[in-house]
């Protein structure tokens, strides 16, 4: 052992373990085009399935899983926070028809629990079999005196794979265009410093039984984020998809509009599905103003897919096939603001 880093503060010994408690997990979700473990410098994987299109092209995204880790902290609960940094990660490429082909993630720490390190890496190695993509590495840093002790961060990268004429970047979006969108699960990653402001964060606020939520707050705040991309695939199949937005931090106000061209308008009826229990409970508790709260939280909706109106019944039920729970939400107009949100 290292004692002159331990004095410092780090535990070698600790992150070799951490590494064996991991690869058993990030193998789990190898494919045949995985070419190397973990503990290599570098992760290998094969692009041979490239070589099948005409165009392909790498379509990469990166994210956090942001203040929603204190609640894990807080809560003592580790194994689920990882599906998170996966989801916030492979749902925006699939926004461009991206099929996910790996992950890598980076979890910093203030001091090396491998027990604790192994829960959260077990839940990146389950949101990357959710995603059908493989962990085919990462970085795990201990970080003492930057991070208190039981402190930790993490972060992800993916990178996805389309072929060009098949990425979908809304260029194509017209008037009359049918928006649906994907229910969320519930808060998903986004919002959280002020979730954490309009609740108390003690044990026993978290742990208090909520019946409109059928569960205690602690549980559904810490619900994990859901991951699209099964079915974005299937509805791609199944329906002429024009644009695709991941409804995350900013809402639908900020979100929306990066995928509308000029001279278009996304009108969201917000009508077309009931706000959750879950929204409800911080708008009454923290006083919010609702319409506010749809340029902070997804109220309810993760994804939202503009598709030609001809082939909406056919997205719902590819939705539906693929375990999704899916409204029309409203439509494409000409105009100038780039989205409405219809009371």
């Amino acid at each position: 052992m290292a004692k002159a880093y331990a004095d410092a503060g780090v535990n070698v010994e600790a992150g070799y373990d951490v590494v064996r408690r991991i690869k058993n997990m990030a193998a789990q979700t190898f494919d045949d085009n995985v070419l190397s473990g973990l503990g290599s410098f570098g992760g290998f994987y094969s692009i041979e399935d490239a070589l099948k299109m005409r165009q392909p092209v790498l379509v990469s995204g990166t994210d956090g899983v942001g203040t929603k880790l204190r609640l894990a902290m807080l809560l003592d609960k580790h194994d689920t926070i990882g599906i998170d940094c996966v989801a916030m990660c492979v749902n925006d490429i699939a926004c461009h028809a991206a099929k996910p082909l790996f992950f890598l993630d980076y979890l910093a720490v203030g001091k090396l629990e491998p027990v604790n390190a192994a829960k959260i890496v077990s839940g990146v190695a389950e949101g990357c079999r959710q995603a059908g993509c493989a962990l085919i590495g990462g970085e795990t840093a201990e970080m003492p005196g930057f991070y208190a002790k039981d402190d930790y961060d993490l972060a992800g990268f993916a990178v996805g794979l389309a072929d060009k004429a098949d990425v979908i970047d809304g260029s194509r979006m017209q008037a009359g265009d049918v928006l649906i969108g994907l229910a969320s699960s519930g808060a998903h990653s986004n919002g959280y410093s002020l979730i954490r402001k309009i609740f108390s964060m003690t044990e026993d606020s978290l742990s208090q039984w909520i019946e409109a939520l059928d569960c205690t707050l602690g549980e559904a705040l810490l619900r994990p984020t859901r991951i699209y991309v099964n079915a974005v695939q299937e509805i791609c199949k199944a329906a002429d998809v024009k644009a695709i937005a991941h409804i995350t931090g900013g809402g639908f106000i900020e979100n929306v509009p990066r995928i509308v061209p000029d001279g278009l308008c996304a009108r969201i009826d917000l009508k077309a599905w009931a706000m959750p229990p879950l929204f409800k409970l911080m708008q009454q508790t923290g006083g919010l103003d609702v319409m506010e709260m749809y340029n902070i939280f997804n109220m309810g909706i993760g994804m939202v897919i503009v598709v030609n109106p001809n082939m909406a019944d056919r997205a719902l039920e590819a939705a539906k096939k693929a375990g999704e729970t899916a409204y029309i939400i409203g439509d494409v107009a000409a105009g100038e603001e780039k989205v409405q949100l219809l009371k």
